[in-house]
């Protein structure tokens, strides 16, 4: 063997070993091309899906619109019916103030009196005491509210009669006194 054929060996053997490298490359490089080509077929499907629940999102948001259009139409209109509304109670406004000023105080007028003795007839005929037939053949006279001739509320007749006393009824301001101060107590 000449020097020749030694360094023609040597390229071989050389460009024998490059080649079972390059060939281990490219077995590599296509095993990661077809997982690649699987990783992106997975992701095709779910971007399949990911659009198709874009696109049903798109259509609802669009009947939403139709349906807000629809609503901002009948607002339109009814403010449109309030205006005119408020054009026809202001006309008649001035009619009511003078029938109210001109009518209103006596007719308030009457209606109080007719409260007022409706409520002083009520007052005297729950005051007004019952008078029953005593033993010794006089009467008694018995408050309301007494049991069976009760001797403590019962007297004889010819005097004046009782009034039971009502419990005095407490406004809203007393009220509202009550109720803040039995919140302060309670925070305490």
């Amino acid at each position: 063997m000449n020097a020749g054929q030694l360094a023609a060996l040597i390229a071989a053997a050389f460009f024998a070993i490059a080649m079972c490298a390059a060939v281990y490359v490219l077995v590599r490089f296509a095993k990661l091309i077809s997982a690649a080509t699987a990783l992106v077929t997975s992701y095709q499907a779910g971007a399949d899906e990911v659009l198709v629940r874009s696109r049903a999102a798109v259509e609802r948001a669009d009947q939403q619109l139709a349906r807000t259009g629809a609503m901002a139409d009948g607002v339109d209109a009814v403010a449109a019916s309030m205006s005119e509304l408020s054009v026809q109670v202001s006309a008649v406004a001035g009619t009511a103030r003078l029938i109210a000023s001109g009518l209103g105080a006596p007719v308030l007028r009457l209606a109080a009196a007719g409260h007022g003795v409706r409520h002083a007839l009520a007052v005297r005929r729950s005051a007004r005491p019952a008078s029953i037939p005593s033993p010794d053949g006089g009467r008694i006279t018995v408050l309301p509210g007494s049991e069976n001739g009760d001797s403590s509320r019962a007297r004889p007749t010819g005097g004046v009669p009782a009034m039971r006393t009502q419990p005095r009824r407490e406004n809203w301001r007393e009220r509202t006194e009550r109720v803040r101060a039995a919140r302060d107590r309670a925070q305490r």
